[in-house]
């Protein structure tokens, strides 16, 4: 029995501050440019005050790639056009600058950090600071198999944990999340349909580099066969993730509720990251409140996974490579509302007209007024007497 406590992250996640959430958006109201104009800026801009609880909204200036890598045995199926067991090739290239995150983060100037859970390989084939959390040598082959024990399951989930605290405590102000794997996409469209109650065809996507129809049926099928296997333990999160997700999958799933908890905003990438988010969500149902969906990946369970937890793509440029440059796409557009926000100038106030005030000419006019009077009365009509009648018969 895991001494881990889900339930812990309800009371833990707190929502983003709505109070200041309203007031960046009267600050929004009274800049020059009027709101609406900016479509999705102004939303953006409105999310980050919360998060961060500033008006105005401060710069994201510290933001990090993290990505978690691992192997999963199903791959054996040829459910991808790598083959098994090759992800230490993909994490590799990234660490060399040879993948597309990589020159992405270069050209953006955000780090990379690569989170070894459970590739195929050598632990000493990597840097000691990649393989430090891992907890096993690949996952298990989800459709006939669990992918991990229970203890390797908490395991991984609470190095996602204490990665999401490390990136808090060094200053990170916002996250990139990815994935390097082989066959990932696979468990993740099994925890999507699990978790959404959805056929196995409704989430079986082509991966990153489209695999051809016959591969496809593999994967159908071996999604079909992990979901059967997923159902008994849908109140179990965390023996859900040990039955048919992975390790990576479990530090992921974990890292986001942290992420949460320490008030971390982080992009999502594409449906491995979307079904961890999914996973999370079922935890605590605030915890997405702290979530950004970076683009649409293409995959049918990643849109599946993104409408339950109604969270809209900010970009779709038909990225489907993975490995967290879909969701780098999506910072710069971040970083754009939060500079717009906090730099805009305010329209300045227009004060009230002064009523006028009264001049010597006016007083001169008023007294020549009178003088005029009682020169243009008619000769032997004397001035009026003070009093009325009435008053003056009281007196007699």
């Amino acid at each position: 029995m895991s001494a881990l406590n889900l339930d812990d992250f309800t009371d833990l996640i707190e929502r983003p501050d709505g109070g200041l959430r309203r007031d960046a958006e009267v600050r929004r109201e009274r800049q020059v440019v009027p709101p609406g104009v900016l479509g999705r800026l102004d939303d953006l801009g409105e999310w980050l005050a919360a998060a961060q609880s500033a008006v105005p909204v401060r710069p994201v200036e510290r933001p990090k790639a993290v990505l978690f890598a691992g192997d999963h045995g199903v791959a054996e199926l040829g459910v991808s056009v790598r083959p098994a067991g090759s992800a230490e090739q993909l994490v590799r290239a990234v660490l060399e600058g040879g993948r597309p995150v990589s020159v992405l983060a270069r050209r953006l100037g955000v780090p990379v950090r690569v989170v070894d859970m459970a590739l195929d390989c050598a632990p000493e084939s990597l840097p000691g600071d990649v393989v430090r959390h891992r907890v096993r040598r690949g996952s298990g082959r989800v459709d006939i198999e669990d992918a991990l024990t229970l203890e390797e399951a908490e395991a991984a989930f609470r190095a996602g944990v204490a990665v999401a605290d490390e990136e808090a405590d060094s200053g990170t102000d916002l996250v990139v999340l990815g994935d390097i794997s082989v066959g990932g996409t696979t468990p993740a469209a099994v925890l999507i349909a699990a978790l959404c109650g959805t056929d196995a065809s409704v989430v079986t996507g082509r991966g990153g580099e489209p695999i051809d129809d016959l591969a496809w049926m593999r994967k159908c099928a071996a999604i079909r066969d992990a979901l059967r296997r997923a159902r008994p333990v849908l109140g179990d999160q965390l023996q859900l993730l040990a039955t048919v997700g992975g390790a990576d999958l479990a530090a992921m799933t974990g890292f986001l509720l942290q992420c949460a908890v320490r008030k971390l905003p982080v992009i999502l990438d594409g449906v491995v990251s979307a079904a961890c988010a999914l996973v999370g969500q079922r935890v605590a149902f605030r915890a997405p409140d702290w979530w950004l969906a970076g683009h649409h990946s293409g995959e049918p369970g990643q849109a599946k996974a993104l409408d339950r937890m109604a969270l809209e793509p900010l970009v779709d440029h038909g990225v489907r490579v993975g490995e967290g440059a879909g969701a780098l796409l999506a910072l710069p557009l971040v970083q754009s509302a939060a500079a717009l926000a906090a730099e805009l100038p305010e329209r300045p106030e227009t004060p009230d007209a002064p009523e006028p005030e009264a001049t010597e000419d006016d007083a001169t006019k008023g007294r020549t007024t009178g003088d005029q009077t009682a020169t243009e009365r008619p000769a032997g009509e004397e001035a009026p007497e003070d009093g009325t009648a009435e008053e003056k018969a009281a007196e007699k």
